[in-house]
């Protein structure tokens, strides 16, 4: 009990998003979970995740996987995903491997479930987290070593799983607290500074004054942070910056 009051300790006092992951993906690791990756949308639609380059995602897996995974877009057809977009809670891995037996996967399914074997998945755990809001969705996957079969790590989760599914929900928390960086999605200082005023309620005139430039500049700025988050309008801009912790930072975190 201790040494788990000691864990989350230690994740709620981390100030850095790239600290917090390191020691995660170590404390999974003796569990058995070598392969991780966490992901978050605020862009959730129905059965649309949103654009792929607004996902929040944290991995300690090899670029190759992620390239094929991620980046040709096989996540969206993964049997956890589906998964994961319907419940919350944790699910063994087992389902796949049954519905593969039984043939009732669909051909992407498959398609998936073959890479994932190629690269060594052949056991794990899913964790999807609680939301309050549809447009919300997390979760994390947590991939077995290659050598532990699946009724081994489900073995191990029939006694540690309570533990490990606390450890991932406090781990999930902590991450939507910390600020983090987007090369895609990233403001200059000015465009957050002028975004916050804009958050602040003051109009451009004001926010002229406020930075000691011309109206003409403060619209320039707003149009760049537009542009960077990919929307048409400042209040669209103004929400997804803050869905993303870009504005509002504390100091030195920007």
């Amino acid at each position: 009990m201790d040494e788990a009051l000691d864990y989350v300790e230690t994740v709620m006092n981390q100030t850095s998003l790239e600290a917090l992951w390191e020691l995660h993906c170590a404390k999974m690791a003796t569990f058995g979970f070598d392969k991780i990756i966490y992901g978050y949308t605020n862009y959730r639609s129905g059965m649309s995740l949103g654009d792929v380059e607004d996902f929040f995602i944290l991995s300690n897996h090899e670029r190759a996987y992620l390239d094929k995974y991620i980046g040709e877009g096989l996540y969206f057809d993964g049997p956890m995903m589906k998964w994961s977009l319907d419940n919350a809670g944790a699910q063994s891995w087992s389902i796949i491997q049954n519905a593969f037996a039984a043939g009732n996967l669909t051909e992407k399914q498959i398609q998936v479930y073959q890479v994932n074997q190629q690269f060594g998945l052949h056991a794990g755990y899913t964790v999807s987290f609680p939301t309050v809001s549809s447009r919300h969705k997390g979760a994390i996957s947590l991939g077995a070593r290659s050598d532990l079969a699946q009724y081994e790590v489900d073995e191990l989760w029939e006694t540690h799983g309570r533990e490990i599914s606390l450890f991932n929900n406090v781990a999930h928390l902590k991450i939507q607290s910390l600020p983090y960086k987007n090369p895609e999605r990233e403001l200059t200082n000015r465009q957050r500074e002028v975004l916050e005023w804009v958050g602040d309620g003051k109009t451009i005139q004001d926010i002229a004054l406020l930075i000691g430039r011309t109206p003409a500049t403060v619209e320039k700025h707003l149009r760049l942070a537009r542009d960077a988050m990919n929307v048409e309008t400042t209040a669209q801009a103004l929400l997804k910056a803050s869905f993303m912790r870009q504005i509002y930072l504390l100091e030195g975190q920007n």
